[in-house]
C-alpha cells in the first residue's frame, strides 16, 4: 500500500517527496536518544497538501508523524512509516499587543521578536526557544524557565487551527468553523462532551486531575481540558495541547501576548548542598509574585560549566547553585524586590553574599550556563554512550525528597548523572549517559527507569513535566494515572484517531519496553565532531537547511557511514544503506555546505561541521592541483578571473542578461560550469597606487576578489571599491598605502576548501614580512575590503597586526571626520556571516543608522547568504535556497538602496532581490559630498 500512497503523494509533492536512504535517515533524526528511519519523508508547502496527505493516509492505512524542528527529547518526532516535515513553509506570523498568530513552523524566538515592538512575548520559554517551532512547543506543552504553569500554552492559548484525521480544517478562532465541525463531526463532538460528563461523575478523579495539573504535567493527554471547560470550543482549544501530534495536525496557534517586563535582575547563588538549596526554593516559591524563575544546578552541572562563568575559586564539592530571575515594569520596584528576596533568603544562607545583576550581558552569560547544560553534558559523555535526559515534577513540599531520591537512584544503578531544573515549579531535569551496548548498563537503565517512575508516583508527582510523554514514558502513563484515568486517555485517542494512524506509539503504547528499544547506535568519530548529540541548535543558522542537510544531519550521516564501515560483517541491508549514504555524501554533505561555520556560532560546544567538507576535499582532492597553482600564481589567477568576467559581459551584451543567466544555469546543471548571474561583476581595471593625504596612514589590503571585481553594469555607482575607499580616506586626510606585492596578496579564504601544508603555499605567509615592515611592526593599521577576508586575516595575523574590516575602519576612524547629510529614505542592509562571527556587524549597523533618518531594514533570520565565494557560481541552488526568506522579506518594502560588505555575497543578494547591492561605504562616500 505504501507504493500506492507514494505514487499519489508524488503527483502533487513532486521533488518534495524523499525516498532515498540518505534523506530518510537524515530527516528522520531528532534530539532524542532514539532512532527510527522513515520509509518516506514529505515536505508539504501548505494546509491543502497536508490535508491531502492525511486523506491518503486514511485511504491506504499509512501511519503519519508530523515533525517541526526536531528538538524533542523523548522520541515523539520520529517515525518508521511516513514523516511529514512542516517547518520551512509554515512561518506566517500576525502579531498585535493582545495576541500573536503563528503557523506551526515559526521558531519560538521569532515569535518573541515579532512581539517585541509591543513590549510583549509568548508565555512558554523553553531552553530551546531559539530553535523549537511553535507546533512543537504547543504539542509538547513546553514551558521553561520563567513561565511555570501560569503562562504555558494551556493558560495562554486563544485559538488553534487543526487538520483532523479526515482532512477537515478546524479553526477555533472562527465561530462558523466550530459550527461546521459540530455539524459534520457530530459523533466526535458529542463523544468529547460525553467523556466530560463521564469524568465529572468521579469526584475523586476530578480532584486528582486538578491536583496533578496544578504542577507541571505532560504525562498523557490533557484530561484537565475536560474538567476545566464546558464549552466545546474551549475543550477543543486545550485538548490538543501536549497531545504530541497524535490527535491531528496543528497548523497554527494563537497565543495571548504576555508582558515582557522592561527590568530584569538575575542572581547566581551558591549553596553548600541540595538540601539547603531546596529550602531556598521553598522560600522563593512562596513569593512567586516577585520571583519569576529559580533554576537549580547541582555540583555535577557546575563542574561541567565552570569555564563559562567566573565562579568563586573556593567553590568545592558538594556545592550547588540557584539561578534566580526577578522581573518588573519599574526599576525602583525591582530593586525593592531584590532587597526583599535577599532578606527572606537569610533563612537558607548561601555560601556567599547573594549577587544580583541588572546587566544584560552578565545575565545572558549566566543563562548561557543553564541553557547549555544539555549539549555541554552530552559533550562530556563517555565515548559510545547515549544521552538520556528526563524531567519530572514534584509538589514543592516533596521537592527535596524528590531530588534526594533521584540522586540515590544514580548511586544505586551506577550512573554519574547531573541534576538541574526549574526548581520554582518543582520541575527536576536530570541527565545520564549509559553505554547501552553494554548489557549491564542497559539493564541498569531499565531498572533505573522503573525505580524512577515508582519514586515519582509515590511522591504524587509527574513523570513527565514538560518534554512530553513521547516513547520514553509511554510505557508508564497508566502507572502514573491509574487504570481508570488511563482509560480516558485511550478514549480520547480513539475519538480523534480511530485507526491509530496519527503518530502511533506515542503517549499510548501497549509495549511496556518501548522506552528501551531503538536507541541510536553509537560509534566514535573525529574528536571535533564526537560531542554532537544532534540537539539541532545549529539548524536555524544553516544556509542549506531548506536545500539538503543541516549540520547535525551531516554529522549524523558522517557518523553512520563510519559505523557501517567499521562493522566486521554487514548484512545485505546494511551494505545497501552504506552505498546509499556514500552515494549522496559528496553533494548533500560536502558540496552544499557553505563552509560558513555559522553552526559553530549557534552550537554551545562550537562544533564546526564545515570541517567535514574540508576533510573530504583534502582526502578526495581533485582540485588540490589547481589550489596549489593558484597559491603560487595569484596574480595570474586574478588576470584569468578578469578575462572570465569580460567574457561573461560579452555574453550578456550579446544574448541579454536573462538569456545568458538561463543558458549558464543549463550548462551548470549538465557540466558543472560557473553560472553568469544577472548582476555579474565587471572586470576591475582600476590601478592601485598609494595616496598621500595626511599624517595618519592605513595599509589597504584589497582582496583578490575585489581586485578582480568592479560593480556590475546595473549598479548605481560603478566606481571600483578601491576608488571609493581612497575617496573617503582623502576626505578624512588619511594616507592609503598599498603593499608592493598587492597583486600577489590573498588571505587564503579562496583556498579554504583545501589544506595546503607547505608554508610557502600559504599566501599570507608569503606577504607577512612585507606587512610587518610596511606597518612599522604593527603601528600602522591594515584594512581589508571583503568581510570574509578580513575575518580570515584576523584569524591568522590578528594577534600580531592591527587589522580592521573596512566597515570597522570607516566607522571608527573615518566617519567622525565627514560631513554627512543623512538620507530621508529607508535602506536595506545585510550583515554577512563573517561580520557576525568576528564582530564587524555593529559597525555596519552604526554606519547605516548614521546615514539615514529613516529605517534600516535587516532580515536577521538569514544568517548566511550561501554564496560562499565560488560556490555561488558553482552551486547556485545553495544561494537561492539560503536567500528565500530574505527575498520575501524585501519583496514588499519597495526600497531602492541595498548595502552589505562582501562583493561575492552582494552578487547573490542582488540576484535574489533583483536590486543591486553594494558595499556600505558607497553610501558613506555619496552622502559626504
Amino acid at each position: 500500500m505504501l507504493e500506492f500512497f507514494k505514487k499519489e503523494c508524488e503527483a502533487f509533492l513532486k521533488e518534495r517527496l524523499y525516498d532515498s536512504y540518505i534523506h530518510r535517515f537524515a530527516y528522520g533524526l531528532d534530539a532524542s536518544c532514539y532512532r527510527y528511519v522513515p520509509k518516506l519523508v514529505l515536505k508539504p508547502k501548505n494546509e491543502e497538501e497536508v490535508a491531502k496527505i492525511i486523506i491518503l493516509s486514511d485511504k491506504f492505512n499509512i501511519p503519519l508523524t508530523f515533525k517541526g524542528s526536531g528538538t524533542s527529547l523523548c522520541g515523539q518526532a520520529l517515525s518508521d512509516s511516513v514523516l511529514v516535515l512542516c517547518v520551512e513553509n509554515f512561518k506566517k506570523i500576525k502579531a498585535s499587543a493582545q495576541s500573536i498568530w503563528c503557523e506551526c513552523g515559526v521558531i519560538g524566538s521569532d515569535a518573541n521578536e515579532a512581539l517585541k515592538p509591543f513590549g510583549k512575548k509568548i508565555g512558554p520559554d523553553p531552553a530551546t526557544i531559539n530553535n523549537a517551532s511553535i507546533g512543537g512547543i504547543f504539542s509538547n506543552n513546553s514551558s521553561g524557565m520563567c513561565c511555570g504553569v501560569k503562562q504555558n500554552s494551556y493558560q495562554t492559548i486563544r485559538s488553534v487551527r487543526i487538520i483532523l484525521n479526515d482532512g477537515f480544517i478546524l479553526d477555533t478562532s472562527k465561530e462558523e468553523s466550530v459550527r461546521e465541525f459540530t455539524s459534520t463531526h457530530a459523533a466526535l463532538a458529542q463523544g468529547l462532551l460525553s467523556l466530560r460528563e463521564e469524568l465529572l461523575k468521579d469526584a475523586f478523579l476530578v480532584g486528582e486531575i486538578k491536583r496533578k495539573f496544578a504542577i507541571k504535567n505532560t504525562t498523557g493527554y490533557g484530561l484537565n481540558s475536560l474538567c476545566d471547560f464546558s464549552e466545546l470550543k474551549d475543550i477543543l482549544n486545550h485538548i490538543f495541547i501536549g497531545a504530541e501530534g497524535t490527535l491531528g495536525f496543528v497548523s497554527g496557534v494563537e497565543y495571548e501576548a504576555c508582558e515582557d517586563y522592561a527590568y530584569k535582575a538575575t542572581g547566581l547563588l551558591f549553596y553548600e548542598n541540595l538540601s539547603l538549596a531546596s529550602k531556598a526554593v521553598k522560600i522563593l516559591a512562596s513569593h512567586e509574585d516577585k520571583v519569576f524563575a529559580a533554576e537549580l544546578m547541582d555540583w555535577a552541572c557546575l563542574k561541567l560549566t565552570r569555564e563559562l562563568c567566573d565562579m568563586p575559586p573556593s567553590l568545592k564539592n558538594p556545592n550547588c547553585a540557584l539561578l534566580i530571575e526577578l522581573q518588573s515594569d519599574e526599576e525602583e520596584r525591582l530593586l525593592k524586590n531584590i532587597a526583599f528576596i535577599k532578606e527572606v533568603l537569610e533563612e537558607a544562607p548561601a555560601l556567599f553574599e547573594p549577587e544580583f545583576s541588572l546587566d544584560a550581558n552578565t545575565q545572558a552569560n549566566w543563562w548561557k550556563i543553564r541553557k547549555g547544560l544539555l549539549p555541554i553534558s552530552a559533550s562530556k559523555r563517555p565515548k559510545g554512550s547515549v544521552v538520556i535526559t528526563e524531567d519530572v515534577c514534584f509538589e514543592i513540599e516533596n521537592f527535596t525528597r524528590g531530588i534526594e531520591g533521584i540522586a540515590k537512584l544514580f548511586t544505586k544503578h551506577d550512573f554519574e548523572g547531573i541534576i538541574f531544573g526549574h526548581a520554582l515549579s518543582g520541575n527536576v531535569h536530570f541527565i545520564i549517559t549509559p553505554l547501552l551496548d553494554d548489557a549491564r548498563q542497559r539493564l541498569n537503565f531499565e531498572n533505573f527507569m522503573q525505580d524512577l517512575v515508582a519514586l515519582v508516583v509515590s511522591l504524587k508527582g509527574s513523570i513527565k513535566a514538560e518534554h512530553g510523554t513521547g516513547r520514553m514514558m509511554a510505557a508508564f502513563v497508566e502507572q502514573e494515572w491509574g487504570e481508570k484515568a488511563y482509560g480516558f486517555h485511550k478514549k480520547i485517542k480513539a475519538l480523534f484517531d480511530p485507526k491509530n494512524l496519527i503518530n502511533p506509539g506515542v503517549i499510548i503504547n501497549e509495549d511496556k519496553k518501548i522506552h528501551s528499544k531503538n536507541f541510536k547506535p553509537s560509534h566514535e568519530i573525529e574528536d571535533f565532531l564526537e560531542a554532537c548529540m544532534e540537539c539541532g541548535f545549529c539548524e536555524k543558522y544553516c544556509p542549506s537547511k531548506s536545500l539538503t542537510l543541516t549540520p547535525r544531519q551531516r554529522i549524523a550521516v558522517h557518523r553512520e557511514i563510519k559505523r557501517l564501515q567499521a562493522l566486521a560483517h554487514r548484512s545485505q541491508e546494511e551494505e545497501s544503506e552504506l552505498l546509499e549514504l556514500k552515494k549522496g555524501y559528496a553533494y548533500e554533505v560536502v558540496a552544499t555546505c557553505a563552509g560558513c561555520s555559522m553552526c559553530a556560532v549557534a552550537c554551545p560546544l562550537e562544533i564546526d561541521s564545515a570541517k567535514i567538507a574540508n576533510a573530504y576535499n583534502n582526502e578526495n582532492a581533485r582540485g588540490i592541483f589547481l589550489a596549489k597553482f593558484l597559491a603560487k600564481n595569484l596574480n595570474k589567477g586574478v588576470k584569468v578571473a578578469k578575462f572570465g568576467l569580460n567574457l561573461a559581459r560579452f555574453g550578456q551584451n550579446t544574448l541579454g542578461r536573462e538569456r545568458m543567466k538561463s543558458l549558464s544555469l543549463s550548462l551548470n546543471e549538465k557540466f558543472h560550469t560557473p553560472i553568469v548571474p544577472i548582476f555579474m561583476p565587471r572586470a576591475n581595471g582600476y590601478a592601485l597606487n598609494s595616496r598621500t593625504n595626511g599624517e595618519k596612514s592605513v595599509i589597504y589590503l584589497s582582496s583578490c576578489l575585489n581586485r578582480a571585481f568592479a560593480p556590475p553594469a546595473l549598479a548605481k555607482d560603478k566606481r571600483s571599491l578601491q576608488e571609493v575607499f581612497e575617496s573617503l580616506c582623502k576626505k578624512a586626510k588619511i594616507s592609503v598605502l598599498y603593499p608592493k606585492s598587492i597583486d600577489k596578496f590573498c588571505c587564503g579564504k579562496a583556498l579554504k576548501n583545501y589544506t595546503l601544508k607547505e608554508p610557502k603555499l600559504n599566501p599570507i605567509t608569503a606577504l607577512e614580512g612585507e606587512l610587518f615592515t610596511l606597518s612599522e611592526n604593527g603601528r600602522i593599521p591594515l584594512v581589508c575590503d571583503h568581510s570574509a577576508c578580513s575575518a580570515q586575516l584576523l584569524s591568522k595575523l590578528g594577534e600580531k597586526l592591527k587589522i580592521y574590516d573596512m566597515s570597522e575602519f570607516v566607522e571608527k576612524e573615518i566617519l567622525a571626520h565627514l560631513n554627512i547629510e543623512p538620507l530621508e529614505e529607508d535602506i536595506g542592509l545585510f550583515v554577512v556571516c563573517s561580520s557576525k562571527k568576528y564582530g564587524f556587524d555593529e559597525s555596519l549597523r552604526k554606519i547605516a543608522k548614521f546615514c539615514t533618518k529613516a529605517r534600516v531594514y535587516e532580515h536577521k533570520n538569514t544568517h548566511c547568504c550561501g554564496f560562499a565565494g565560488d560556490k555561488g557560481f558553482m552551486n547556485p541552488k545553495l544561494n537561492q535556497s539560503a536567500l528565500k526568506d530574505l527575498r520575501e522579506f524585501f519583496k514588499g518594502l519597495k526600497l531602492e538602496r541595498f548595502y552589505s560588505s562582501s562583493s561575492t555575497c552582494e552578487i547573490g543578494l542582488s540576484d535574489a532581490t533583483k536590486e543591486a547591492w553594494q558595499h556600505l561605504i558607497y553610501l558613506v562616500d555619496e552622502l559626504s559630498g
